[in-house]
């Protein structure tokens, strides 16, 4: 698929096909994808933990999500919990941060690794939805996510069963200024 049809096209999918189930390898397609991402002074700090087992599906969606969340993803074969490695991304070697944003830059390094992933999901025919509503200490408990990473998202994944249509974008004009 072209990148202008996959930005056109991608949306946040809130119900997917329950008997269509996604590959390993399907994952680990869009997981490299999301690797060549940029990153501050190359740190890639993303880290995903990604879900496929029906009994962890169950548990994660039922102890970690708010209910609104678990009937969006309710059919999605896959979630993938999008965490960063905190004090990396945004900060000098002796651990004191670069600039006012601190942390805020392994989030916005996480952004950009999670855009390629729901782009290159697209391109395979794939759905996703962008989940920041969730307890990320339970995430933390479930699946053993070290201290050392803060929990951003959860992404539900897999073959959508609706056509949402696209909402009202801003433009250009109602978002940029130029000098």
């Amino acid at each position: 698929m072209e990148l202008d049809a996959v930005l056109r096209e991608r949306r946040s999918m809130r119900k997917y096909q329950p008997d269509r189930k996604v590959s390993r390898e399907q994952v680990e397609e869009i997981l490299k994808a999301a690797t060549l991402a940029p990153s501050w002074k190359n740190s890639q700090t993303a880290r995903y933990y990604v879900v496929m087992s029906d009994d962890m599906l169950k548990k994660v969606k039922e102890t970690c999500l708010p209910a609104f969340n678990q009937t969006n993803s309710k059919d999605a074969p896959v979630l993938i919990v999008a965490a960063f490695v905190k004090n990396r991304s945004g900060y000098e070697n002796d651990g004191t941060p670069s600039n006012e944003l601190g942390n805020g830059w392994g989030c916005y390094d996480l952004g950009m690794h999670n855009q390629n992933l729901l782009l290159k999901a697209k391109d395979l025919g794939l759905d996703t939805l962008v989940m920041g509503i969730r307890d990320a200490g339970k995430l933390r408990e479930l699946l053993s996510i070290g201290e050392d990473q803060d929990v951003a998202a959860v992404i539900a994944l897999g073959y959508g069963a609706t056509d949402p249509q696209m909402p009202k974008r801003c433009t250009v004009r109602e978002i940029a200024r130029f000098y």
